[in-house]
């Protein structure tokens, strides 16, 4: 295997590339550094804690597509070709031939996954949108599994109880969301801090908080253990009050 790497500034100066956290960055590099003469690493995982960095820098480099991944854990550098041009008497032919087969080659030199089947999408075919919501379904969160926070069916419920008009795609409303839930709390908890606040402040001045970042705050779990609040307006106190009329045990009257 040849000894020397190069890199090519059209990859590494671009704003995707830059924009990117530095230990990302880190980490392509040594991949590169790493990587056979035709841009395959089968020790993504070893490189990694050499650096000491972390399973959030690899998902990243995968869904800004600067590396491609297998399913038995190979990954290839898509722009390996961009970077290096290997004389013929230094170039070692990989030894990941079956993965090379999935691979072609575009007319700017990048891998490509290979179209093998336009009806099975799925099956390592390319980066595309299978692919990309399977890595950033939670890109940030160190963790393999699905996401089945409920997301849509929290903010529906609060849309249903105040009026509002609130969206469960909002990066805010949903890392609020889910840091509840991995606190321990439920659906159902969610709910019911809703209702609860919805049946105290509707109507009052503090509707206007009846919002994702006032009802799943830091506060959630006190809202879920209060005793239900009575309404001022939705009273019978509140109502009399309002017309005037004030109740005999408040005249001595008892």
């Amino acid at each position: 295997m040849a000894q020397r790497r190069m890199f090519s500034k059209k990859v590494t100066d671009t704003d995707t590339f830059l924009d990117m956290p530095l230990s990302t960055q880190a980490l392509y590099f040594h991949l590169n550094m790493h990587a056979d003469d035709d841009g395959f690493i089968d020790n993504t995982k070893t490189i990694q804690r050499m650096i000491g960095s972390s399973d959030d820098d690899r998902k990243l480099l995968v869904a800004k597509q600067f590396i491609i991944p297998f399913e038995n854990g190979l990954v290839v550098i898509k722009d390996w070709r961009v970077h290096n041009y290997i004389q013929g008497d230094r170039y070692h032919k990989t030894q990941y031939i079956n993965e090379k087969s999935q691979l072609v080659v575009e007319e700017n030199n990048m891998y490509t996954k290979r179209v093998q089947d336009v009806s099975n999408m799925d099956t390592q075919v390319r980066l595309g949108k299978d692919r990309l919501g399977k890595v950033s379904k939670d890109i940030l969160s160190g963790s393999d599994e699905p996401d089945h926070v409920p997301y849509k069916e929290i903010v529906d419920y609060l849309n249903e109880k105040t009026g509002s008009k609130y969206r469960s795609s909002g990066s805010k409303t949903k890392s609020l969301i889910k840091a509840r839930t991995n606190e321990g709390f439920s659906l159902d908890d969610f709910k019911t801090v809703i209702e609860k606040k919805a049946k105290e402040w509707s109507g009052t001045d503090m509707e206007k908080y009846l919002r994702p970042e006032t009802l799943f705050s830091t506060k959630f779990e006190g809202y879920l253990n209060q005793k239900q609040s009575v309404n001022p307006r939705q009273s019978g106190y509140g109502k009399q009050k309002h017309q005037g009329i004030v109740p005999k045990f408040l005249q001595g009257e008892v």
